[in-house]
């Protein structure tokens, strides 16, 4: 049995029925069960290698291949005003959503993920958690052989859908099933086990998660309670008024990180999105 195997068998032997609590006591199994081995084994860490369509990503305007001085100096205030944020708060996991589709969210939560990459002191894992509408994979031509959705149906192990990307720093988990009944799926006791096992595989990560649009299914408000902010994207032009005010009043008891603007027409050195 592995020494994540054994942590989660300890924390479902001790409260198998108090899924908040345990997410809590996953924090102290990667320091207390782990602490003999635990910083080796992190060094040494290797994730399962992937392919991905340099061409596409350039077409799909995704970092690095981006040109746009422009977008690369919004996206890496995005990502200084984030690393603050979540600092400040000692948050270390963030759903990115918007209120629609074809707002550009999955797109953000990939920029974002890349520029948080890049930084050197910085480790991310970007989860694809839109269970309707997984497009991450495919807009990066990520070649990949078990995705999440594979593991939530219990065909494979957790350590099977973890890929290291084309960025030192980034792993990345995909997904290329469809779920019907999402919400249900991400509040099971599978869904809340990969928590427990990416707290404990990279405890030193950033997590985000690319969501559906929240006005569009309930997975956001489920999946709320597991994660420690959300990120609204919003896009000038298509987004309208009388939606922002329903995803306001659905943010009032989550802790909203920020807000960006996608399609901003802002083009000056201006550091508002």
């Amino acid at each position: 049995m592995s020494v994540i195997e054994t942590a989660l068998a300890k924390l479902k032997k001790s409260d198998p029925g108090n899924k908040a609590e345990t997410r809590t006591q996953q924090r102290r199994v990667k320091v207390s069960d782990i602490a003999a081995g635990g910083t080796q084994a992190q060094a040494t860490r290797r994730f399962l290698p992937a392919t991905f369509d340099t061409v596409l990503m350039e077409r799909n305007r995704i970092l690095p291949q981006v040109a746009d001085q422009a977008a690369l100096r919004a996206y890496k205030i995005l990502r200084t005003r984030l690393l603050q944020r979540l600092a400040a708060n000692k948050w270390q996991s963030v759903a990115i959503t918007g209120t629609e589709s074809g707002q550009g969210k999955t797109l953000t939560a990939i920029n974002l993920a890349i520029t948080l990459a890049q930084d050197p002191n910085t480790s991310v894992c970007l989860v694809d958690l839109d269970l309707q509408r997984p497009q991450l994979a495919t807009q990066m031509g990520m070649g990949f052989e078990l995705g999440l959705g594979d593991y939530l149906l219990g065909e494979c192990q957790a350590e099977q859908i973890m890929y290291q990307s084309n960025f030192p720093h980034l792993v990345i988990i995909p997904n290329s099933k469809r779920f019907e009944h999402s919400s249900e799926v991400l509040a099971g006791a599978r869904m809340l086990d990969l928590l427990g096992i990416i707290e404990t595989e990279m405890p030193r990560h950033i997590v985000i998660f690319d969501m559906p649009p929240m006005l569009l299914a309930d997975d956001v408000l489920t999946f709320a309670p597991h994660v420690d902010g959300v990120l609204l994207v919003l896009a000038e032009g298509l987004t309208q008024r009388a939606s922002v005010e329903k995803a306001k009043e659905l943010l009032g008891d989550m802790n909203l990180v920020g807000v960006v603007l996608n399609r901003s027409s802002e083009r000056d050195n201006s550091s508002y999105y």
